[in-house]
């Protein structure tokens, strides 16, 4: 293991290095200095500085389930019964009051989300279920509207230092929003981000409780591929983001889950060249966990990382990418939230115990040809070598996992309108397919999913 992280490492660098260099080579190397400018000086006040926004979205979604892949209709005083169709429509609506913060050395301003879902699929042998899609009640029925605050929180700042408390949004590689419902997710508890740096940023946050995309109430941290019955207290973060040129970004992140694992992040994205001729993008995540304190999850030792290559002319991009994870867990992290940044995480994030998976994709984007906002990306994922014989936690049933394998297409296209009152309106329609071996945990699965999100402002 250890001779093939030092050889990523060495592709990694060979690449990263000598472009970054060439950038700046009459330069020196940029040290990190105080902003001549401060946020809070520029504070027009509690109400005067205030916004309501909002967005609403349409989330369509049929599923159809093959070769011993199966969804369940709930039944009352029956066993569930197994159906091979799964069908989501719902309209998810946010709307986002913030205030400005009050003026001075100190300031001070809240932040409030209502978030409002509407079952407009509501056949319960249709929706099966619901999953994570389509909020059911305790008999499978669809719940046929609900709402809750997604975002509640109050904010103090000092400079261009920001203190969040309550319920707020989070985007970083191990703790994010996961946004690919009809309603995001969110999190609770307290979060500090200094942009103090004209090039360096800081997180430093704790967060004790997660708002589901698809529940009314909040719940307790679980693990998303672990145990579920077990939870933890909470969730420390730390983490910086170094921009040292335009082309060049480094960040460095460590997340405690308390008693279950402590992680590690690394994160290089290097940008070289120019599309007009040819551009390579290169990205490389890392990833390390290990068990702590009472190790809720059984023993974890794993290291999970990708390296992607993308290289444009114009309007056409090619896409590599190697992840692979070494160990014998699934490489993990917090339900609800998209905390994982590997390049190859579509409808499976290729995470398996010592998995290793490639993909190779193709990326189209229509602005050289007349029409911006319109992009495809059509992809192949293989995902090898599944082994979880020696896994010694509490997980999934892993240790049947023993040469696994899968594999996924898909089309995705994506237009953002351009100008006019839809300025920025969104439509998403995808096809995926994934097929597996039998004991692989994604199964065998075609998808079509259609996602409108319209943003609007009142004031």
């Amino acid at each position: 293991m250890f001779y093939i992280q030092r050889a990523i490492l060495h592709v990694f660098f060979l690449f990263a290095t000598p472009a970054a260099l060439a950038e700046n080579a009459s330069q020196d190397f940029p040290v990190p200095q105080l902003k001549s400018s401060s946020a809070q000086d520029e504070a027009t006040g509690f109400i005067a500085g205030q916004s309501l926004s909002g967005t609403t979205r349409n989330f369509l979604s049929k599923e159809l389930a093959e070769r011993g892949s199966t969804f369940f209709i709930k039944k009352s005083g029956r066993p569930p019964e197994p159906t091979d169709r799964r069908d989501t429509w719902v309209q998810g609506t946010i709307l986002d009051y913030r205030s400005g913060f009050t003026q001075g050395k100190f300031g001070f301003g809240v932040e409030v989300a209502p978030y409002n879902a509407t079952a407009l699929e509501r056949g319960k042998g249709r929706i099966a279920g619901g999953g994570n899609r389509t909020l059911t009640d305790s008999a499978g029925n669809a719940v046929d509207q609900w709402s809750k605050l997604g975002l509640a929180n109050v904010k103090a700042r000092v400079s261009n230092t920001t203190l969040t408390v309550g319920r707020q949004n989070m985007q970083t590689p191990m703790i994010a929003d996961n946004t690919n419902r009809a309603l995001p997710s969110s999190f609770q508890g307290a979060n500090l981000n200094s942009t103090e740096f004209n090039n360096l940023s800081f997180d430093l946050g704790a967060f004790d409780q997660v708002s589901p995309r698809t529940e009314q109430s909040t719940t307790d941290i679980v693990s998303e591929y672990g145990n579920r019955n077990v939870s933890s207290d909470i969730a420390y973060i730390a983490g910086a983001v170094y921009t040292p040129y335009k082309s060049v970004k480094a960040s460095v992140y460590t997340t405690q889950v308390e008693d279950f694992w402590n992680q590690y992040y690394l994160g290089f994205v290097h940008n070289a060249g120019d599309r007009a001729s040819l551009g390579l993008a290169t990205s490389f995540n890392y990833y390390k966990t290990t068990d702590q304190g009472s190790a809720k999850m059984g023993p974890i030792d794993n290291d999970a990382y990708s390296l992607a290559f993308k290289l444009g002319h114009g309007a056409h991009t090619l896409v590599f990418a190697w992840q692979q994870v070494n160990g014998n867990e699934y490489f993990d992290y917090i339900h609800e939230s998209k905390g994982t940044t590997l390049a190859n995480s579509f409808l499976s994030n290729y995470n398996g115990p010592n998995e290793k998976s490639v993909q190779l994709a193709y990326i189209l984007d229509t602005a050289p040809y007349g029409l911006p906002g319109l992009t495809f990306y059509l992809y192949n994922v293989r995902g090898f070598g599944i082994d979880g014989t020696h896994y010694q936690g509490n997980s999934y049933p892993v240790k049947r996992l023993d040469g696994d394998k899968h594999q996924e297409s898909g089309l995705l296209t994506s237009y953002t309108v351009q100008s006019g009152r839809l300025k920025s309106s969104n439509v998403q329609v995808g096809y995926v397919a994934h097929r597996a071996t039998p004991n692989e945990i994604d199964g065998n699965v075609k998808e079509f999913r259609m996602v409108t999100t319209i943003p609007f402002n009142v004031f």
